[in-house]
């Protein structure tokens, strides 16, 4: 592994750096997002500026991951340790593989556990949509689609609008959220539709190709 490459990458979907750690609620926050998501890496040692620190006491920031993973991410973690030296400097490297028991939940400190996803650089909090897709993505059975005139109509907005969001979802058809939850998250473990979220927003398109 080229860690210096690897920085130069900067930080990004599947890539964090950490200083040091210093909180099991924060730590917990990026590992759930990263499971939760295709996985990835934390670079401990590694400032957020990209300059290499080092880890002064590894042992320390062993615990404190393996700690965070046991017990304050259900289902648990196991993250895996690799130890590089760069420049005579420690850089302990934390993998976190994408998980099949999804959705992951971190406890924060307010004392409620909550789902994260990794949205480019951030650990967003995933909305509800996201937390039923990644529950149901985990089924072995796919998921069976019934175009009603709900979902006839939502496509044919998206193709003159481009996007959509629940809110606007519900005014159009005139139903509940509840209602409106239920066909995006269909829609989009078929396929038919993406998500994006942000830390400020989340809207729906029509899914490419």
């Amino acid at each position: 592994m080229n860690i210096k490459k690897l920085i130069l990458e900067g930080e990004g979907v599947s890539l964090d750096f950490k200083k040091t750690i210093t909180k099991h609620e924060k730590i917990a926050k990026t590992m759930v997002a990263f499971a939760n998501n295709q996985g990835g890496r934390l670079l401990i040692g590694v400032a957020d500026d990209g300059s290499i620190k080092g880890v002064k006491f590894e042992d320390e920031e062993r615990y404190m991951i393996t700690r965070t993973a046991q017990l304050y991410i259900r289902p648990a973690l196991e993250p895996v340790f690799e130890e590089i030296y760069v420049d005579d400097k420690l850089v302990l490297v934390v993998n976190i593989e994408n998980s099949d028991t999804k959705p992951h939940y971190a406890l924060a400190e307010d004392g409620k556990w909550w789902v994260y996803v990794r949205v480019k650089d951030k650990s967003v909090l995933a909305s509800k949509i996201v937390v039923d897709v990644l529950k149901r993505g985990n089924e072995d059975q796919g998921t069976l689609i019934e175009y009603s005139d709900k979902e006839h109509a939502l496509m044919a907005y998206l193709a003159e609008h481009e996007r959509i969001d629940i809110k606007e979802f519900c005014n159009l058809l005139s139903i509940s959220r509840k209602n409106a939850q239920r066909i995006l998250v269909n829609l989009a473990l078929s396929g038919v539709i993406t998500i994006h979220t942000s830390e400020k927003e989340e809207y729906y398109t029509a899914a490419v190709g």
